[in-house]
């Protein structure tokens, strides 16, 4: 079974497959934002990035959400609640870390099932 790496670079690749797995790491694209707008603006860049790689966001399996600061659960949660489809939310971890810009604020890691293929 091959893997499959899109939007490679030496260091990192935008998304990994393997199978019917997809793994992938996002942060905002922007980080002047408050917490809402930059969790916005990764879980829409999120998306692209399943949907390219055959899935959605129906599929998650497994995120880990990492903070900058756990002052700022409550903001990402609101975001994060209303992207979730009801009844589709993954196993989630959400952890306080200090990120590699000290202007993001939010990073996440997702791991998501591709669509069946028909």
């Amino acid at each position: 079974m091959s893997i499959e790496r899109h939007g490679t670079t030496r260091r990192y690749s935008d998304v990994v497959a393997h199978g019917d797995t997809v793994y992938l790491v996002e942060v905002p694209p922007s980080p002047d934002a408050d917490i809402g707008g930059q969790t916005r603006d990764m879980l829409a860049s999120v998306e692209r990035l399943l949907i390219q790689a055959g899935s959605d966001k129906s599929r998650l399996l497994l995120a880990t959400i990492y903070l900058r600061d756990m002052a700022d659960y409550a903001g990402m949660n609101a975001v994060w609640d209303a992207w979730v489809p009801e009844g589709t939310a993954p196993a989630r971890a959400c952890i306080e870390a200090r990120l590699a810009d000290p202007e993001i604020r939010v990073e996440i890691a997702v791991i998501a099932a591709r669509l069946p293929t028909r």
